[in-house]
C-alpha cells in the first residue's frame, strides 16, 4: 500500500509522514528530502541551480537513497542534517522546479515506492507521482502557524524572514502544488500530531480486506 502525503512547507507533511509509517510498520520517503539532496550536492560541486540538464545528469550519476532509519544519503555522504541549513533552503525551489530534475526525480521515486508499502509526502505525490495511491491526504494550515513550525526546525531566523520565506516557496512551488481530486483536505491548523496521525490511520484501515492483508 502507498499513503500519499502531500501539502504546503510547514503544514506537517514530514511530521505526520514519519511518525504514521513508524506507527504502520511501513518504509517512510521524504521526497523533498530528495530534492534537498541534489541542491546540497550541487552547491557542493558548483553546479547551476538554475540548469535543468546539468543538475538532472548529476542527479542520475548520484541517486539518492534513504536507510534503515530513513536518512537521505547522496554521493555516499550522510546529509540528513545538511540539506535543512538556509544555504540549501534558499537554492532549493529554483532546482525543484526545473523539468528535467522533477522527471528524474519521480523516476527515483517511483522505484523506490514499489520496494514495498509505504508513507511518501510531497507536493504532487497523490496527483503526478503515484496517482494509484491507495490513500491520498493533502494538509493544510494557516500561515503563522506553518511559520511558527518552521521556527522550531530552524532555530535563530526571524518570524518575519521564516514568513516572507514560507511565501516566497509558496509562490515558487505553485506550479507543483497539485491537489489529487480524491485527495482528503485536511486542515493541522488546530491539531495535534497524534490527532493527524490517527485521522490517516483510519483512512488506511478503510481500505483494508477482510483478510487483514493490504490492497496492493
Amino acid at each position: 500500500m502507498i499513503v500519499a502525503i502531500d501539502g504546503p512547507a510547514g503544514a506537517g507533511k514530514s511530521t505526520v509522514a514519519r511518525a504514521l509509517a513508524a506507527k504502520l510498520g511501513f518504509s517512510y520517503l521524504d521526497t523533498g528530502a530528495m530534492y534537498r539532496a541534489l541542491a546540497w550536492l550541487a552547491g557542493e560541486r558548483g553546479v547551476d541551480p538554475e540548469d535543468g540538464p546539468a543538475l538532472a545528469a548529476l542527479g542520475r550519476a548520484n541517486p539518492i537513497d534513504f536507510d534503515a532509519e530513513g536518512r537521505t544519503q547522496i554521493a555516499a555522504t550522510d546529509v540528513t542534517e545538511a540539506i535543512r541549513r538556509p544555504e540549501v533552503d534558499r537554492v532549493v525551489s529554483p532546482v525543484a522546479r526545473q523539468p528535467e530534475v522533477r522527471l528524474l526525480m519521480r523516476e527515483r521515486q517511483r522505484e523506490l515506492a514499489a520496494l514495498g508499502d509505504s508513507v511518501i509526502e510531497g507536493r504532487d505525490i497523490g496527483s503526478v507521482v503515484v496517482p494509484n495511491a491507495e490513500v491520498k491526504v493533502y494538509l493544510v494550515a494557516d500561515e503563522a502557524v506553518r511559520a511558527g513550525r518552521r521556527m522550531v526546525e530552524r532555530p535563530g531566523i526571524e518570524a518575519e524572514a521564516l514568513t516572507a520565506d514560507l511565501r516566497r516557496r509558496d509562490e515558487s512551488d505553485a506550479p507543483q502544488m497539485q491537489r489529487a481530486p480524491d485527495a482528503v483536505l485536511v486542515d493541522t491548523t488546530r491539531l495535534t500530531v497524534e490527532q493527524v496521525v490517527e485521522l490517516v490511520e483510519a483512512l488506511v484501515a478503510e481500505k483494508r480486506i477482510p483478510s487483514g492483508r493490504l490492497h496492493l
